[in-house]
């Protein structure tokens, strides 16, 4: 399979740069994997979809505010993008000034407030060792890291809106942004309905926007993340579905990580890095129904939803999305997906 193979044209307008008023607020195109029968809701009818026992699978990963602006030793200024907090002061980051900073330099950020090292390089990333805990200090200075097709600075709305509101666990750069679209009273609601939930977590990193460079799609080198999937999890996804109720995965995030989890063909408790690439041919193990958001031409989460649902139905599908004016990416419109079977 080739990356052109999942294109699609998009017009600018169309790239939601501010989410909707509302988190429940935004439009849900509905996909039957099988039939491939598309039909337009609204987020909120997202309950009409649920039945008593069926078990919703989010993942609680908190974004942290991971981009500071700063000064080099030489008075140069560069911009720091953290990748992963490895270390209660050191992290893995992206740099950029127009002269990379060299190990054992000292760089100085968010108005000379943070001081830091810069320890070495790994890959196309830098080592930084923070003189202090870094955590706080990006709570204080830190920018909200909106994706790059956002292009507008951050505000302070973003800290609340690009978060979902059941965020527990500091360390993703980027949203899970298929959660954006919950908010308490519609999980209050569906709890009441009798519709489980399950948690899991997948430290979001930046390399979810980078391109594929190759042609040949097997050829992909995919990045790395950081997930967890207990066993409470696991044992949550085996009962529902003996019981013949639907797993639905609130994310590609959330599916990536019970995907990883079933890698050896049943459910089990996993924790460290996965980098799982799913495309099209890919035997799904664990997820029946997914809701997400609309994702970039010849990405590889376009390629997921296109394992899960079918290329053909996808693509359809979102050329049905451009042509009815819905919106995308992070702060997009939402899609409820079901997997093909046939």
């Amino acid at each position: 399979m080739r990356v052109s193979d999942f294109d699609f044209d998009l017009p600018d307008e169309q790239i939601a740069r501010f989410p909707a008023k509302e988190r429940t607020g935004s439009r849900l195109l509905c996909l039957d994997g099988n039939s491939g029968e598309i039909a337009h809701r609204q987020f909120a009818d997202i309950e009409s979809f649920l039945n008593p026992g069926d078990l919703l699978v989010m993942n609680n990963t908190r974004v942290i505010p991971a981009r500071l602006f700063g000064r080099k030793e030489t008075g140069g200024k560069l911009e720091v993008l953290i990748e992963r907090v490895l270390e209660e002061k050191k992290v893995l980051a992206h740099v950029r000034s127009s002269k990379s900073p060299k190990p054992g330099s000292r760089i100085w950020l968010a108005d000379d407030n943070i001081t830091a090292g810069v320890s070495g390089r790994q890959g196309t990333m830098f080592l930084i060792d923070f003189d202090e805990p870094v955590l706080p200090q990006l709570q204080t200075f830190g920018h909200m890291p909106l994706p790059p097709y956002i292009d507008r600075e951050d505000g302070s709305a973003d800290r609340l809106r690009y978060q979902t509101v059941f965020a527990e666990k500091d360390g993703a750069v980027a949203a899970p942004t298929a959660g954006l679209h919950f908010d308490e009273a519609l999980l209050e609601r569906l709890e009441q309905k009798g519709v489980n939930k399950a948690f899991v977590t997948l430290h979001v990193g930046s390399g979810t926007f980078q391109p594929v460079r190759v042609d040949n799609i097997a050829d992909h080198e995919m990045h790395s993340e950081y997930i967890e999937v207990s066993e409470a999890v696991c044992q949550a996804v085996r009962e529902t579905r003996a019981r013949g109720n639907k797993v639905v995965a609130v994310g590609t995030t959330s599916v990536r990580s019970l995907e990883s989890a079933s890698a050896s063909g049943e459910i089990q408790p996993f924790t460290g890095d996965t980098d799982i690439f799913i495309f099209p041919g890919y035997p799904f193990r664990s997820v029946d129904a997914m809701i997400t958001n609309f994702h970039l031409p010849q990405s590889t989460l376009l390629m997921l939803v296109s394992a899960f649902s079918g290329q053909e139905a996808i693509l359809n599908a979102y050329n049905e999305a451009v042509k009815e004016g819905y919106r995308f990416f992070s702060y997009g419109d939402a899609m409820w997906l079901t997997r093909k079977t046939g």
